[in-house]
């Protein structure tokens, strides 16, 4: 029986477009950019232009209908695939990429990327590279042993995962075992980026307050070394906002290649 007072994200109704406005939107009241939308789009950036990403499939498993990560990868990879648990995630997603009324606008966050990557002139071209890659998006369920059943994916290059082993674990053996359940997905040699919400219990959505599992980097560390990966890049940034919407106390940046079997 789960004692905690908090909702689940993949188990309970999860308003996906609520989420989208108050954690990642362009909204002046909207105080996380920093470290949700800054952060992470500087550091895949850096990761991937450093030019060790690459290949043809990568896959993403984060929280919500985000795509502002994806954005640094779309240059990278000809093949995207996105799971997710949530109908309403997929259909808001869906909404982005067939360019229907009413979409989440993610023009702040395309904006970032050729801000940094010192291309204006390219902002454009992001969105038309994003929907030419973004054409899979498939439902899962973390308990199967093959996530998308009945549907055998390709291998991963590359895999992204933000913020959702901190909203579906419930303990340290979650966070290991969903881990170990992604990471089966890559192939050996392939690249793992990770993003997690540290030393925090919980984060609001509408009238609902959510759980996140509270952990450090140094659990993340110790269950990618469990599963035979090397850390090729650890970034923590202390929370900058100020919100009672959700408790975390930094953000951190992992990436990782999984070693070649012997």
């Amino acid at each position: 029986m789960d004692s905690s007072p908090y909702k689940l994200y993949h188990v309970d109704s999860f308003d996906s477009r609520q989420y989208l406005d108050l954690y990642f939107s362009d909204d002046p009241d909207m105080v996380f950019t920093e470290d949700t939308l800054k952060f992470p789009i500087e550091n895949l950036r850096k990761t991937f232009t450093e030019g060790h990403v690459k290949g043809d499939v990568l896959i993403d498993l984060s929280i919500g209908s985000m795509i502002h990560p994806l954005y640094a990868a779309c240059e990278f990879f000809k093949h995207i695939i996105v799971l997710k648990a949530n109908d309403r995630c997929i259909m808001e997603l869906k909404r982005w990429v067939d360019e229907r009324t009413g979409a989440f606008d993610w023009g702040h966050t395309a904006k970032l990327h050729v801000d940094i990557e010192e291309k204006s002139d390219q902002l454009e071209d992001k969105d038309e590279k994003m929907r030419s890659a973004l054409q899979h998006i498939v439902k899962c369920d973390f308990e199967k042993e093959n996530m998308v059943d009945p549907i055998v994916l390709p291998l991963a290059d590359c895999i992204i995962s933000v913020w959702l082993l901190d909203v579906i674990s419930k303990s340290q053996d979650d966070y290991i075992r969903y881990l170990r359940k992604i990471s089966q997905l890559l192939k050996p040699g392939g690249r793992f980026i990770l993003i997690g919400a540290l030393n925090a219990t919980y984060y609001t959505v509408g009238k609902n307050k959510f759980h996140i599992f509270n952990y450090d980097e140094n659990l993340s560390l110790k269950a990618l070394s469990g599963e035979g990966f090397i850390v090729d890049c650890l970034k923590v940034k202390e929370r900058t906002s100020v919100s009672d919407l959700i408790d975390y106390k930094a953000v951190s940046f992992i990436a990782a290649h999984k070693e070649m079997s012997v």
